[in-house]
């Protein structure tokens, strides 16, 4: 412990203090420790100060009485064992406090009376300090843990005795009042706003309001976000005095809006009741609290809702939240025929598109609910990337004008990874939306399984934490408290634009569907379920016991939208057919009008274009001679000139022009994954960084026209699932643009495959959505690995729609058009930069929209072969579908043995073999550069052109049950119209896409290059 004397002796090490004085201090305490303290901590004891100290000291010593008493004070405190520097405190300043700060005497509780004596009012001054802290941690305690207690369970399963309640939010800070101190008034600090206008409370009255803010039916988890505005800014909406009062006129509204909700559901269930529908019984209080969103949201100025949710409680949301018609919905109950394209969903996935004055705050509002499969949270980066789109287009850069609602189940939100992955986003600049409201209803089981079984957290919202979101959890039987909750969470996400995190704690009144038997599995939770009045009953008996409503109003209610769903019934009995259009959820207003489906222009550009794109794309920022380049950039691009200057382009240089081109016409191209920056393999360097200053970046293609569109190249999280489902969202917002999607290496989109399976391969078909976006797959086989090798051509393949035992009789002019509409999705295998190009203009020409496969290489970006001349590139080309062999075997085809088809890299080396054969004449090579559709018309041609008795292989790096070999197969015997046309040559079946061994991949390699060109 430090001690004055020991301080002294320090300081003047030429002098100590009186022995015989300092001993009599000294009795009752320890003797001073070495002097290794820092003398610095008392800043005033210095210089001759240090004598003065002393003398003081030594009257002190004698008679405390003689000093002053602030010296008395910090003598006491030295001797008392303070550390250095904190037996010093300064005096109390005569100024006015400043904001947010109080005076010392503020700490002592009104109504304390003086102290006599130093010691008295040092132990006086010293128990207000306490208890003003206790009070303090009081308040901060409710404000970190009161949602552990509030009562959120409309069922009361989980209920915590008042004593343990007590022990978790408040632990040990009131062991140090008893009864009697409920009565001390004390001083409020800024850090709470349950006074209201009132600067000071008694005890009790402190400890009564924190519990009615913060564990009554709202419970409020937000003292982790680290922002001081923002955590008082929700203090003043949660704990101000009154901050619950409903005028009757909001009652009424909300028991209005409970009633269309609850009566929804009461109807189908009457009408249909052994239907699947997915129901909201028990958590009817969603509908007026995404109702409440809109309204306060639009009354703020958004104008655009893009919202995403699972099955349950969707067709309510779609005929209360969207006002869908009525009749449509009931309609999808009738066994109807479909009177247009796709095969359909079933009605609980289906998403639809609307525009409707919103009556609280007459302004327009636009609505789209996204389809979405039984993979619950798939479509929140859907969702999310759409909504994105929709800022983007309006030039809404802060999330004013277009929001996302994204509804979850308990179950889900903490268990599937695409929720992370989404709410991971939300601060990433290319990503953001600017803030999103999540809901969850909380049905407090999910499916069977009860949640103690289901998470490790305490809450099925902790996922939100990691981004700063404040979630408030609510009792779903306290509709007024839910109203609240929403009020709050819509102005919080258009005042920060940050995400925010809705609990509504309900349950589940039937099973997991209707038919569905709970009491299998969760006897007690449905023998409570049962007992529990609904929430329109228990709402509209405590509005009519107040004089709010009369029973013959609420009635009244009941029955008026009993009359409309009966009158909508009896409109949809009359309809004959279903149409899928009136699901769609993004509609491209104008986009097919005028039109011909079956007309596209060629997709070459004029010279001049692609040699100024290879300049910009191949040179330093213009005018800024100090941006500093990496010399190994720099080489890239010198190589980038020559190659203009040599009217070719290598396959870095054709995705450039292909872009360009595209901006040049208007059209934005947005290009996202991982790295694409600068592209998995140092190829693409579309951003270039200064070497001298951090963050200082230049991007060619945003400057080659002054009226160009805006390219958009986005580094992504490590995310394939969250991020692809992102950029499909945003492809589906403007069809007038070029969205891709590139994977770090091909197979990464495993990760991604629910967004694969359920939007982009079917998504048209069951919800007649289309989509141009792009995914870009690096594949092929090169001794990388079995992770870095295959990008799985086969399962992409494989859901493709077109019937491999139709040949098409098709038109010759319009045989690759027509294909393409009836298509569900293009798979590519693109050899040469040209056809690259080709096929990503294409993709903007057609006069519909399909997503595009392509397997890209890696090897081929540097191969000296893989390089096209601008003439392949022109005004007046095209993709082509399948590259011919144009060597000697084309000019003399009769001559030919033996005609190879592939695709990919493997034909660079198959022909780099066939040169070392001498083989050029027996041997035609000939590339299938689109996969599917299958061009059949074009391998007819091939199969026409050289003789009947020719061998027919098809050569492939994938072992056998990989790659595109059980795809093309049954097609070209459909083609040949014969059996057995075509053998296989590559390598063996395998469980592993590639072996991890350089040796044995040379080995394959060598085999399966010596059995194609075998025998001859």
């Amino acid at each position: 412990m430090h001690r004055v004397p020991s301080l002294l002796t320090r300081l003047r090490p030429g002098r100590t203090a009186t022995p015989s004085l300092a001993a009599l201090r000294w009795k009752s305490a320890p003797p001073p420790p070495a002097a290794t303290s820092a003398a610095a901590a008392e800043p005033f004891i210095n210089g001759t100060s240090s004598s003065y100290v002393e003398e003081m000291y030594v009257q002190w010593l004698r008679d405390p009485a003689s000093v002053h008493v602030s010296w008395d004070a910090y003598f006491s405190r030295a001797a008392g064992g303070a550390p250095p520097g904190a037996a010093y405190s300064s005096p109390p300043s005569l100024a006015t406090p400043a904001a947010n700060t109080a005076p010392v005497t503020a700490l002592v509780p009104h109504g304390a009376g003086a102290s006599s004596g130093v010691a008295r009012a040092a132990t006086a001054d010293e128990k207000s300090i306490q208890d003003h802290l206790s009070v303090l941690g009081v308040i901060r305690s409710y404000q970190i843990r009161g949602h552990l207690v509030a009562r959120l369970d409309p069922l009361e399963i989980e209920r915590k005795p008042v004593e343990t309640a007590s022990e978790i939010v408040v632990r040990g800070y009131m062991k140090s009042f008893d009864e009697q101190d409920m009565d001390t008034v004390f001083q409020l600090p800024s850090s709470t706003f349950i006074g209201g206008s009132q600067k000071a409370l008694p005890l009790g009255e402190i400890v009564s309001r924190l519990e009615r803010a913060y564990c009554r039916s709202i419970g409020v988890e937000y003292m982790y976000i680290n922002d001081l505005e923002q955590c008082s800014w929700i203090r003043q909406r949660i704990e101000s005095p009154g901050i619950l009062q409903f005028s009757s006129d909001e009652k009424r509204l909300l028991l209005a809006r409970l009633a269309r909700a609850s009566g929804f559901e009461s109807f189908l269930a009457r009408k249909w009741s052994s239907e699947k529908r997915f129901g909201l019984e028990g958590g009817e209080v969603l509908i007026p609290a995404m109702k409440h969103i809109i309204d306060i949201s639009s009354a703020m100025g958004v104008e655009s809702f893009v919202m995403g949710m699972s099955h349950r409680g969707r067709l309510n949301v779609l005929a209360n939240v969207c006002r869908k018609p009525l009749e449509q919905i009931f309609s999808q109950f009738a066994a109807l025929e479909v009177a247009d394209e796709g095969s359909g969903d079933v009605k609980y996935h289906l998403g639809t598109y609307v525009e409707r004055l919103n009556r609280l705050t007459n302004k327009n509002v636009r609505m789209a609910i996204v389809a979405n499969p039984s993979h619950l949270e798939a479509a929140d980066p859907v969702v999310q990337g759409k909504t994105r789109a929709e800022q983007f287009y309006r030039g809404d850069n802060e999330g004013n004008k277009v929001m996302s609602i994204l509804l979850h189940g308990d179950a889900a939100f903490s268990g599937q990874g695409v929720v992370y992955e989404t709410i991971h986003l939300s601060d990433l600049p290319a990503y953001t939306t600017h803030g999103t409201i999540h809901i969850v209803v909380n049905n407090q089981i999910g499916f069977t399984t009860d949640p103690r079984l289901t998470r490790s957290s305490p809450y099925c919202t902790d996922v939100a934490r990691v981004v700063n979101a404040p979630i408030f959890h609510v009792n779903g039987d306290d509709p007024e408290a839910v109203m609240h909750v929403c009020k709050v969470a819509a102005e919080w996400r258009n005042t920060f634009h940050k995400d925010v995190v809705i609990d509504i704690v309900s349950y589940r009144r039937n099973g997991h569907n209707e038919i569905d038997e709970p009491m299998f599995t969760h006897p007690f939770m449905y023998n409570k379920i049962k007992k529990t009045p609904n929430l329109l009953e228990k709402y509209s008996q405590k509005l009519i016991e107040e004089g709010t409503v009369t029973a013959d109003e609420f009635k009244d209610v009941v029955n008026r939208y009993e009359k409309i769903c009966e009158q909508a019934l009896e409109a949809s009995k009359k309809e004959t057919q279903i149409y899928n259009k009136h699901w769609i959820d993004s509609p491209w207003s104008g986009f097919f009008e005028g039109k011909d489906p079956l007309k596209m222009s060629t997709t070459g550009v004029v010279e001049e274009t692609l040699a100024h794109i290879g300049r910009r794309v191949g040179s330093a920022p213009p005018n800024a001679v100090d941006f500093v380049i990496h010399r190994g950039l720099q080489r890239v691009l010198n190589l980038r000139l020559e190659m203009v200057e040599e009217r070719t382009a290598d396959w870095a240089l054709a995705e450039a022009m292909a872009f360009g081109s595209l901006l040049k016409e208007g059209v934005h191209v947005r290009l996202s994954g991982q790295d694409v920056q600068r592209g998995t393999f140092s190829h693409r360097h579309h951003v270039m960084h200064h070497q001298k200053v951090d963050m200082a970046t230049y991007c060619p293609l945003q400057h080659l026209y002054p009226d160009q569109a805006q390219y958009s190249i986005c580094n992504s999280s490590l995310s394939e699932f969250g991020v692809l489902g992102f950029e499909l969202g945003f492809s589906l917002t403007n069809p007038n643009a070029l969205v891709c999607w590139e994977a770090q290496f091909g197979d990464f989109c495993n990760t991604a495959q629910v967004i694969i399976d359920q939007f982009i391969a079917s998504g048209q078909a069951k919800w007649v959505r289309q989509s141009g976006l792009t995914l870009l797959l690096p594949h092929g086989m090169e001794g990388m690995g079995p992770e870095h090798s295959s990008a799985r051509l086969e399962r992409f393949l494989q859901m493709c729609s077109d019937d491999p035992e139709y040949f098409p009789p098709f038109a010759a002019d319009e045989f690759a058009i027509r294909q393409l509409h009836d298509s569900n999705m293009i798979v590519a295998n693109c050899s040469m930069p040209s056809n690259y190009f080709h096929v990503l203009r294409r993709q903007i020409y057609l006069p519909f929209r399909k997503p595009l496969i392509l397997m890209t290489p890696k090897s081929l970006l540097r191969h000296p072969r893989a390089r096209s001349s601008f003439d392949d590139m022109r005004e007046g080309t095209e993709f082509r579908r399948v590259l011919p062999d144009v060597g000697p075997a084309a000019k003399l085809p009769q001559a030919v043995r033996r005609v190879i088809f592939c695709s990919g890299k493997v034909y660079f080396d198959l022909e780099k073999r066939r040169e070392e054969l001498a083989l050029q004449e027996q041997v035609a090579i000939v590339r299938l550069e689109q996969l599917s559709p299958f061009p059949f018309d074009e391998v007819k041609q091939q199969l026409d052109l050289y003789p009947a008795d020719a061998d027919i292989v098809w050569t492939q790096e994938e072992a056998k049950n990989n790659g595109a070999w059980a795809y093309i197969e049954p097609r070209f015997e459909t083609t040949a119209a014969r059996a057995k046309v075509i053998r296989y040559v590559g390598r063996s079946c395998s469980a592993s896409p590639a072996t991890g061994s350089k040796t044995a991949h040379v080995k394959e390699l060598d085999q399966l290059l010596g059995d194609s060109f075998g025998g001859l």
